[in-house]
């Protein structure tokens, strides 16, 4: 079984971060056929389900009902947002996913005023979501570039949520399910990009994580934005003949013996340089 699928239900976002690549691919949201169609593919072969790779996925009428057919099918659903459309759907409390992940760097990132009014929003849906029994992760992945607001956005929680707060490895532990977790700033892998001169490379992609685009593409991982790397289509294939094809084998192949075969992952920051995938 694949640990982790991040389907995305739609590639719209209502935000332009500086550090997103975007995407160049057409614009859909999928609707509650197709949705039904991809997790029917994927029923049974993948435990936590992600509702993104690009887009907002609060920006989808249908997100409840994904999330209750999510958890019909045998899925532990969770979702990452920006955090800016949460007062606008308290729908979503009510059918709350196994986590939510807030991406409070994205405020930064967009060079937004307000943030005191920012937090104040998150914080209302976060306590909530988290005393109906939903984890929530307040992300701040900004070190190292973007994260001047840091400070003030920690003391502005702490308006919330007094200190002191327990330290984790990775963060703290505001209260029962809700965290704040840090982590470095990384280069999305572009093709426009240099290699990265490393001798070794080790990454999970098809191991225990792809990705399914918004058209149903089937990629290795959650950074492949454009589709660079498309393993074939849940749409009129089978995950099973997807992850048995020659790409997708040379690919896994070659992490195995800890080479990037493919020209994007030769290209990934995020295992390059963070060398988060060493064994």
């Amino acid at each position: 079984m694949i640990t982790r699928c991040y389907l995305e239900i739609t590639n719209v976002c209502n935000l332009s971060c500086v550090f997103c690549p975007k995407t160049e691919r057409a614009k859909h949201t999928l609707t509650l056929d197709e949705f039904d169609a991809l997790t029917s593919q994927l029923e049974g072969k993948v435990k936590f389900l992600y509702f993104h790779l690009m887009g907002e996925p609060f920006l989808h009428p249908l997100l409840p009902q994904f999330v209750l057919m999510a958890r019909h099918k045998g899925f532990v659903p969770i979702i990452t947002t920006n955090g800016t459309l949460l007062s606008w759907r308290a729908d979503l409390l009510d059918a709350l996913p196994h986590k939510i992940q807030i991406s409070l760097h994205s405020h930064e990132g967009n060079a937004k005023e307000n943030l005191a009014g920012y937090v104040d929003e998150v914080m209302a849906f976060s306590l909530e979501a988290a005393h109906r029994g939903c984890i929530v992760v307040l992300r701040l992945w900004n070190e190292g570039g973007h994260n001047r607001q840091n400070d003030d956005i920690l003391n502005l929680l702490a308006l919330h949520v007094p200190r002191p707060w327990t330290e984790r490895h990775d963060g703290w532990r505001l209260a029962d399910n809700l965290y704040i977790e840090n982590d470095n700033m990384f280069e999305w892998p572009d093709l426009q990009h240099a290699t990265y001169d490393e001798q070794e490379v080790f990454c999970y992609a098809l191991r225990n994580q792809i990705g399914v685009l918004v058209d149903g593409t089937v990629v290795p991982c959650c950074l492949d934005h454009n589709g660079d790397i498309a393993l074939g289509n849940l749409f009129r294939q089978s995950l099973a003949d997807i992850l048995a094809s020659p790409r997708a084998r040379a690919l896994y192949d070659g992490f195995t013996s800890h080479n990037a075969v493919e020209p994007l992952c030769q290209r990934c920051g995020y295992s390059a340089v963070s060398k988060r995938f060493r064994k």
